[in-house]
């Protein structure tokens, strides 16, 4: 613990550390005054160097640490101690006795403060680094705890992690638990041993442990309880504090160190008091050292040994030196302080009491002088403080946590433990890395390389000779056989040169019969091709001919057909018009006002007996026929043919059971694509008309959509003056405006506008598909409103559609004021469209709509709607309307 009671430790201590941030720091604030202004962030892992520094310089940090004997640098990184809170909770004692009393203590661990009560209306407020609740995990105590400190640890720095609190608060829980019974309970102590021995070479690298005590001012080794009084030893040049004559036990797995520490735990003194039946008596140390090797990268500086001259190198061209790292982890279970009329501590055990209180306060001392900066820190008052000098204010990275209790009765020492911690939060560290050359082990390798290159030195020198012996016999026998083959040599070219001339001879004549078997095969080729070039001439002509026949016939058979389908299209085509005609009939008489006569349903029944007739001709026609059949004539060049086609899609789309075999046969894309491209009037309205049948499927809606159907609808009722278009085309934008996905896309691609421009044809048939396009449209928004999902004002008020509603809602015609009833109500419910409606004259018809309407539903619908709206009721009041 380097309080640094002199200033001569080598920069560490007081001295070293940066005294311009106090002002920063975290402390207690009453939360009647003034809100709690957190302390500044600080990292969860040391500032260490990068893990992908270059090698270069970490040569060059080896070379500034040769002054020391360890080879540390002189410099170092601001490091604030952590500090996090830990609550227990109530033991069954409690739970009995404060039964009836709140706990002393409220955790706001998403803030990282607690609130300290002093009473029923007035608390403390505290920032911490960490609040860990009463059902925080030991893992997660250890990852938010020491979980950094070991990871810096492995990177060379020291770090220590210590438990301060009551006794009985679960300190020695939380740090030395091993976890027997349930591993989820493993303590820090455990679980920091765990990642040290995985991040560690079993080869190269060494983990030693020392188990100690502090029990009555003297340190006693656990692991070896006859040294009952061992002596802290303090280097002169730099500062650090050692245990020399402490046993040290080299660790390889994790079993053996737990052995370890049920070893110590049994050794370590304890005694039942009040407060707690297994009171530790002494502050427990387990000490940490790790040597870790870190091997050179590839591009490190490499240690190159020139020869006599200065000249190129001859070895050592790939030893590098070695780099060490020798850090220490001081884990500390601090006994817990107690108050002697609480504990009911008494002969003995007073004395212990008072030994650990004495060494607390000295502990507590000191972090006050450090907290305050003061030019004096008492390090030597306690062998506790001496053996953590480097944990406080010194080099180390520390991590502190503070058990407290719930109980009220203990509010004194939980204050108390609280205020300890925000002090520690103040002081700051100099964490510095540990690192050296390894020059011993360098040594080694330079001589097991040295003798290995004069061995290969030698090695390779016998095989020049023997090398140079076997060239100079080679040589011999080879001058040897090139005489020989010369000789051999002259006798054989002798003998190729007759045979040469032999073959030249040869060759001459094989020439001359070659010319005369070219010209008889040429001779021979041309009759051939000219034979080849007859007969397939021949073949060409029959298989023209044979085709030419297959197409005649095939071409009477189609116009045969075509005369066929012509004739029974303009039989259904004249039945369908005939039974369209009636079905307009029987509509108009069923809008009229007014009973009707029995001669009206007589008819009707006719009617409807010459409609299912045709159907049923229809549906002969189909089975006979063919769905693509029909379908490929809607592409006819001739307009009458197109013109009774698209008639019997039309007709075959009112049925429901058809409309899924013409989507999947390609209907509704011959469908659009008549209403893109064809400037006949009849085929439009026909287009139109059986879109509007497949528009009242969900999926064929969404098919129209994609198909870019909203558009083509749109400008067909932009050209169309036809009353009867205009009714298909609105009939089957009013079926679209039911669906609640497309909304927004079909305002965007003309559907309000072109409904709203429909209304210029002033036929009540046209106008009461567009009140009832208008009334889907309205009930849509409204139920998305109740969902959720629409907000913000109507989108048919921002297209303008509020006045032609307002001007048609007592519309003669029946069908049109129902539709508009219906709208106006459903674009009352969202209270957004109030203030649009009111200033829109809407409320007087909403209350002519609520008092006078014939269907009791919509009358009901509007009575609700005009009480459920704040908007409406304020209005109502203004112009003095009971309502």
């Amino acid at each position: 613990m380097a309080f640094a009671s002199s200033p001569h430790k080598n920069g560490t201590g007081l001295n070293a550390r940066s005294t311009g941030r106090l002002d920063n720091r975290p402390g207690s604030v009453n939360s009647t005054i003034k809100p709690v202004t957190p302390p500044a962030p600080a990292t969860a892992s040391p500032p260490m160097r990068p893990k992908s520094a270059s090698p270069s310089s970490s040569v060059n940090t080896g070379t500034r640490r040769g002054s020391g004997k360890n080879g540390s640098d002189n410099g170092g990184v601001p490091g604030r101690v952590r500090v996090a809170v830990r609550l227990r909770p109530r033991n069954g004692e409690e739970m009995v006795a404060d039964m009836d009393f709140a706990d002393c203590v409220e955790l706001q661990p998403e803030l990282k403060r607690l609130k300290l009560r002093k009473n029923n209306w007035d608390c403390e407020t505290y920032q911490f680094d960490e609040i860990l609740t009463e059902t925080a995990s030991q893992k997660r105590v250890y990852e938010v705890v020491a979980k950094p400190v070991v990871e810096s640890v492995l990177e060379g720095y020291n770090g220590t992690v210590m438990a301060y609190g009551q006794t009985g608060t679960g300190k020695t829980f939380t740090l030395g638990r091993l976890g027997e019974e349930d591993t989820a309970d493993r303590g820090i102590m455990v679980r920091a041993m765990e990642d040290i021995l995985a991040n560690v070479s079993s080869v190269d690298d060494t983990v030693t442990v020392s188990y100690l005590q502090l029990y009555m001012e003297t340190v006693q080794d656990l692991l070896a309880p006859e040294k009952d009084n061992i002596a802290i030893v303090e280097d002169p040049k730099t500062g650090d504090v050692s245990v020399p004559s402490a046993t040290h036990v080299e660790l390889q797995d994790q079993r053996s160190f737990v052995r370890l520490l049920q070893a110590g735990e049994a050794n370590r003194f304890a005694a039942n008091t009040k407060l707690n039946t297994e009171s530790s008596r002494s502050h427990a140390i387990l000490l940490v050292n790790v040597r870790k090797v870190v091997k050179p990268k590839t591009g490190d500086r490499e240690l190159i040994v020139l020869n006599e001259n200065g000249g190129s190198p001859q070895v050592g061209k790939n030893i590098r030196a070695p780099t060490v790292r020798k850090s220490k982890l001081l884990i500390v279970d601090l006994a817990g302080s107690e108050r002697v009329d609480k504990s009911g501590s008494e002969g003995h055990t007073l004395e212990e009491a008072k030994s650990i209180n004495l060494s607390l306060t000295a502990l507590g001392k000191c972090i006050n002088a450090l907290a305050e900066n003061s030019p004096h820190v008492p390090i030597r008052d306690s062998k506790l403080t001496r053996m953590l000098r480097d944990s406080f204010g010194g080099t180390a990275r520390t991590s502190l946590i503070v058990t407290i209790g719930p109980s009220p009765r203990h509010r004194g020492e939980t204050a108390s433990t609280i205020m300890f911690g925000q002090r520690a939060m103040k002081v700051e560290n100099m964490v510095k890395l540990k690192e050296e050359f390894d020059y011993k082990s360098l040594c080694r390798r330079l001589e097991t390389e040295l003798d290995r290159l004069v061995a290969e030195n030698e090695r390779q020198v016998k095989a020049r000779q023997d090398e140079e012996e076997e060239n100079e016999r080679k040589l011999e026998d080879t001058r040897e056989c090139a005489a020989e083959a010369e000789s051999k040599l002259a006798a054989a070219m002798e003998s190729i040169e007759a045979e040469r001339k032999k073959f030249q001879q040869d060759l001459a004549e094989a020439h001359q019969n070659l010319e005369k078997a070219e010209k008889e095969l040429k001779n021979i080729s041309q009759d051939y091709q000219h034979e080849k070039k007859e007969a397939k001439h021949n073949e060409e002509l029959l298989a023209l001919r044979r085709r030419l026949d297959e197409e005649l016939k095939h071409r009477e058979r189609l116009e045969e057909e075509v005369r066929t389908l012509r004739e029974q299209l303009t039989v259904l085509s004249d039945e369908g018009e005939e039974s369209r005609k009636i079905i307009d009939k029987v509509g108009s008489g069923r809008s009229s006002e007014g009973s009707q006569s029995p001669s009206v349903h007589k008819p009707t029944s006719h009617m409807r007996d010459t409609i299912n007739g045709q159907r049923a001709t229809i549906a002969k026609l189909f089975e006979q026929v063919g769905l693509q059949k029909i379908l490929s004539l809607l592409e006819s060049e001739d307009v009458d043919v197109r013109v009774h086609a698209v008639k019997v899609v039309a007709n075959l789309a009112a049925e429901e059971a058809n409309q899924e075999k013409i989507v999947e046969a390609g209907g509704l894309g011959s469908l659009l694509m008549l209403l893109q491209s064809s400037e006949d009037e009849t085929i439009r309205r026909v287009a139109a008309g059986a879109v509007a049948n497949l528009a009242m499927n969900e999926t064929n809606q969404e098919l129209i959509m994609a198909q870019g159907g909203i558009g083509l609808l749109a400008r067909t009722a932009d050209d169309a003056e036809d009353p009867q278009t205009l009714r298909m085309v609105a009939g089957a934008i009013a079926n679209l405006c039911g669906n609640d996905k497309l909304q927004i896309k079909l305002r965007e691609e003309g559907g309000i506008r072109a409904l709203l421009g429909m209304v210029r044809s002033r036929h009540p048939d046209v106008l009461a598909q567009v009140a009832r396009g208008i009334a889907n449209f309205a009930k849509c928004e409204s139920r998305g409103a109740a969902q959720g999902y629409k907000t913000g004002r109507s989108l048919l008020i921002d297209d303008g559609a509020l006045p032609w509603i307002v001007a048609n809602a007592n519309n003669d015609a029946s069908p049109i004021r129902r539709h508009i009833e219906l709208a106006l109500c459903h674009l009352a419910q969202h209270e957004v469209n109030a203030k649009d409606l009111v200033a829109g004259g809407a409320l007087w018809e909403l209350v002519r709509i609520s008092r006078e309407c014939s269907r009791e539903d919509i009358r009901n619908l509007a009575q609700r709607t005009l009480n459920a709206s704040n908007t409406f009721q304020t209005e109502l009041k203004r112009l003095q309307l009971v309502y």
